[in-house]
């Protein structure tokens, strides 16, 4: 099965469950092509995929299963963190998803492997032709730049072969100008004594690069700095920059803000803060780095069990003296600092997928999953809105696009838990990026779905080749109760869905969506069971909150210093 959009719907989420029965034999888009869609066909193949001489243009990666580039003018001396990445179409005919290379950038992130992609240099040739005809010159040009409203979108309506034929849109994005919050506005929320970084307008940044759909790489005044902010909504950005202001500075942990970034919004001339900047750690993070390390034989053990401590001190002092949870916990959120020790990032509490996720926390993530999906029937929004409502009776409140003030953040799944439930969940996730940092791999999974790595791992968690013994039975005491996932039925092979069982000859997209289907139908019956048991107990007043009986953080911290000592 192709990854699309609709491979999502009807496999990756426990929304798969709800989705007809498919019959075998429907092989979908294994059918031999007609004429009319075969590449042979001269009208069915691209004229050119060769770059301007001097492209106006430059992709830096994608994000949104292959549907957002984040585009960057190379024409401007001085480009502002505008953020106007480009949006296609999701569902492309199988002859353009092939010519284009979409299944391929539904996985790929990183900007190597992206500029290598027809859908890439498509993209570069339709805004280089773009700009030389809406506008009479680059000046033009700038100045068009420089007035349009943060996060605006530059909309491909239709994904033609010819770049002459696809339709460019200027989606001004005046809705999130109207969400962001004056530093007056935020501190009437946070209150008269809450200290704000230094404010520097939204013009003095020149970026350098774009690294994620919410990070640049950026330069003030000589210097280079990160800069964060959401294109989607600010919600998540102002209770991140709130929870850095207010940490307890740890050496392990990512330091407060440098900045507050402010720009003068179009309607009102409201100076509202659009971002914020943190110190850049150039090494980048651990996800990238452990792959290269092992294959080159540099990955020391002393810097493992280092790292390792590093973490498990850190999320200590996140628990204990900070008194908040982190559901983010994996290699991408763990950068190196000069001195290659660990810095942790990231503190939207978005939360991570279930690859990474504890089961006790999936079993909740799984109900919000389809309580909130709206492709869902009413009878199956009533019960599951109903079962959500019982676990966070104010998860409606949390759902809203404005920023609230919400105390301890906007994951519904989480709030769900209590302060100890939270720590086991954490312990679960730092068992699994031990497992990581040991092997020296990107992620728990040889073939994630979500997103391919540059080097990908050759083991799925939990097979061990180059774990120490006794550190693997510290793994498997921090993910007790860890289940089987949907990847160890379903699997991407390049950039296809298969069935891990059977051969490709013998398989076809109906054949996975069903396996999908009897895999959910199940999953969920667990998670509900799970859950109506803990309800259960909970109303006894009999309920272990360490269900698992994993030890705490500070029992794994101690257990991983004394494994360090013991390797020294």
């Amino acid at each position: 099965m192709d990854l699309c959009t609709e491979a999502i719907q009807e496999v990756v989420h426990p929304t798969a469950a709800f989705t007809p029965q498919h019959d075998p034999q429907d092989l979908g888009a294994d059918h031999a092509p007609s004429w009319d869609d075969s590449l042979l066909n001269p009208k069915n193949r691209i004229d050119s995929l060769d770059l301007p001489q001097m492209p106006l243009w430059r992709i830096d990666g994608s994000t949104g299963l292959g549907t957002q580039y984040y585009a960057l003018p190379l024409f401007l001396s001085a480009v502002p963190p505008t953020r106007m990445d480009v949006f296609i179409p999701a569902d492309q005919p199988r002859v353009i998803q092939q010519q284009l290379d979409l299944d391929v950038a539904f996985h790929v992130k990183d900007a190597v492997r992206l500029s290598r992609l027809a859908i890439t240099r498509h993209i570069i040739r339709t805004l280089h032709l773009w700009v030389a005809t809406e506008f009479k010159d680059l000046a033009a040009f700038k100045d068009f730049y420089q007035d349009v409203p943060f996060g605006t979108r530059l909309v491909f309506e239709n994904l033609s072969l010819d770049i002459r034929n696809i339709q460019v849109r200027v989606g001004l994005n005046h809705n999130l100008e109207r969400q962001l919050t004056s530093v007056s506005g935020l501190k009437h929320l946070w209150g008269p004594d809450f200290v704000f970084p230094d404010v520097i307008d939204f013009y003095e940044i020149q970026v350098i690069g774009i690294l994620h759909d919410s990070v640049c790489l950026v330069r003030i005044r000589g210097e280079l700095f990160i800069f964060k902010a959401l294109t989607s909504g600010p919600k998540y950005l102002y209770h991140e920059l709130k929870v850095l202001c207010t940490l307890t500075p740890h050496s392990h942990v990512i330091a407060r803000p440098v900045h507050v970034v402010m720009k003068t919004c179009k309607f009102g001339g409201k100076k509202a803060i659009v971002g914020f900047t943190t110190f850049f750690h150039s090494k980048g993070s651990l996800r990238d780095h452990l792959p290269q390390l092992r294959i080159h034989g540099q990955l020391k053990s002393s810097d493992q069990f280092k790292w390792s401590v590093q973490l498990a001190t850190a999320l200590d002092h996140l628990r204990v003296t900070s008194q908040t949870y982190y559901p983010d916990l994996r290699l991408d959120n763990i950068v190196l600092s000069e001195n290659s020790d660990i810095v942790m990032v990231d503190f939207e509490q978005r939360g991570v997928w279930c690859e990474f996720a504890a089961p006790e926390v999936n079993a909740i993530e799984y109900i919000r999953l389809i309580a909130t999906d709206e492709d869902m029937s009413d009878e199956i929004h009533e019960k599951y809105n109903g079962i959500l409502r019982r676990l966070n009776p104010h998860f409606e409140e949390l759902l809203t696009e404005k920023y609230t003030n919400a105390t301890n953040g906007y994951n519904v799944t989480w709030l769900a838990l209590s302060a100890r439930e939270q720590e086991a969940a954490e312990v679960y996730m730092l068992g699994r990026v031990l497992w990581c940092l040991f092997e020296g791999v990107s992620g728990p999974q040889k073939a994630a779905v979500w997103q391919s790595y540059r080097w990908e791992s050759d083991l799925e968690f939990p097979e061990f080749q180059r774990t120490p013994p006794a550190l693997r039975l510290l793994i498997d005491r921090c993910t007790r109760g860890r289940r089987d996932t949907l990847s160890g039925i379903i699997t991407r092979q390049g950039s296809r869905l298969v069935l891990r069982d059977r051969d490709l000859q013998d398989q076809g997209p109906e054949d996975v969506k069903n396996a999908a289907r009897r895999f959910w139908v199940s999953e969920l019956q667990v998670a509900e069971d799970f859950l109506a048991m803990r309800e259960e107990r909970k109303a006894k007043g009999e309920w272990d909150e360490n269900f698992y009986s994993r030890p705490s953080i500070r029992e794994a911290l101690a257990a991983l210093k004394t494994l360090q000592s013991q390797h020294q």
